[in-house]
């Protein structure tokens, strides 16, 4: 399905993209609990942090095709306000009011991710008090065409871990999280492990090496052993070498009984949005004690030997990781806790 966002207010309009427009939506659920953290921290000791890795691209792709039509770029497109990161952050931090620290990560499909890494940092340096974080991107023509230039684009629902998985399923989409030094959340990211194996500009390393080392650097960052994870919320794109990979490493790091499952083939592959939106999954996961189905998995590639959640089921999460794969062997892992 398919949602037009509405148009920015007047006062943005100068800043108008699609990835704008969609993370706009996406905070207005995480209003009321931002303006309480403003309240009590002051605007300066709350931070922003966005991962994306198109920005307004969207933007760019009209005005082109208009300059080529027409011989000249709209007088309405702005590169600087549109296209940039920097336009997109400085019109969600205007509409956040925050005034701390303001950065974007682009790291491809780990951006978001990395971001939360990012503003547990700006925490635990005592920088900030609570940092707004999240990811937004939206669909355009670059985007597809490089993942079919790739051969891993599917015309069809993404199928993670399924004998019959043939390539990720691309969609657009935006999630943002509120990160506090002292807060009452339904559960807390407690750590981010973060690796680059840089195996590949394109694809993982075959034996999953760095999403290893990134689980295992998050897991060291809380103090924890592997058998106190719940759950794993993998990035399962549903291309056969990711799979292969991620499930290599989460066997060699968790163990083969640990339940994991991937959202991916409800949401679709959301790329600087996925890691935000998975870890906002994952904590809705640990907050109701519920793991989430792996759409489209059947029938299961046991040959993974992975424990795949097939179906929804109850179960008692304490902690739970989100795992994020990306280009140039990118990898990142996020704890998240029960409070």
């Amino acid at each position: 399905m398919v949602v037009d966002p509405p148009a920015p207010p007047a006062s943005l309009r100068e800043h108008d993209s699609r990835a704008l427009r969609i993370a706009l939506m996406a905070m207005e659920e995480v209003r009321i609990p931002l303006d309480r953290a403003i309240t009590k921290n002051g605007c300066e000791r709350v931070g922003l942090v966005l991962g994306t890795s198109t920005g307004g691209l969207d933007r760019t792709e009209v005005a082109l095709e208009a300059r080529d039509a027409s011989g000249a770029m709209p007088h309405d497109y702005s590169f600087l306000s549109q296209h940039s990161f920097g336009g997109l952050l400085s019109a969600l931090g205007r509409v956040a009011g925050t005034r701390g620290p303001a950065y974007v990560v682009s790291t491809a499909c780990t951006s978001s991710s990395k971001a939360l890494a990012a503003a547990l940092r700006l925490i635990n340096a005592e920088v900030c008090d609570a940092v707004l974080v999240g990811g937004a991107d939206a669909l355009c023509h670059t985007t597809l065409h490089g993942f079919h230039s790739l051969g891993v684009l599917s015309s069809q629902a993404c199928r993670p871990f399924s004998t019959e998985r043939n390539g990720i399923h691309i969609g657009e989409g935006a999630a943002w999280l509120l990160l506090e030094r002292e807060g009452d959340g339904p559960a807390r990211v407690s750590s981010v492990g973060e690796s680059s194996d840089a195996h590949s500009m394109s694809a993982p390393d075959p034996e999953g090496r760095g999403a290893r080392l990134a689980i295992e650097s998050a897991l060291a960052g809380a103090g924890i052993d592997a058998s106190s994870v719940d759950f794993v919320n993998a990035h399962g794109t549903g291309t056969v070498k990711n799979d292969q990979a991620e499930a290599a490493a989460i066997a060699e790091s968790l163990g083969v009984d640990v339940p994991v499952a991937s959202t991916k083939g409800m949401t679709g592959h959301l790329l600087g949005a996925a890691g935000a939106t998975e870890a906002a999954l994952t904590v809705a996961a640990v907050e109701r004690g519920v793991i989430p189905p792996s759409a489209g998995a059947e029938p299961f590639d046991s040959s993974l030997g992975i424990h795949l959640v097939r179906t929804a089921r109850r179960a008692t999460l304490r902690r739970a990781l989100s795992l994020s794969m990306a280009f140039g062997g990118n990898n990142t892992a996020v704890l998240v806790e029960a409070p």
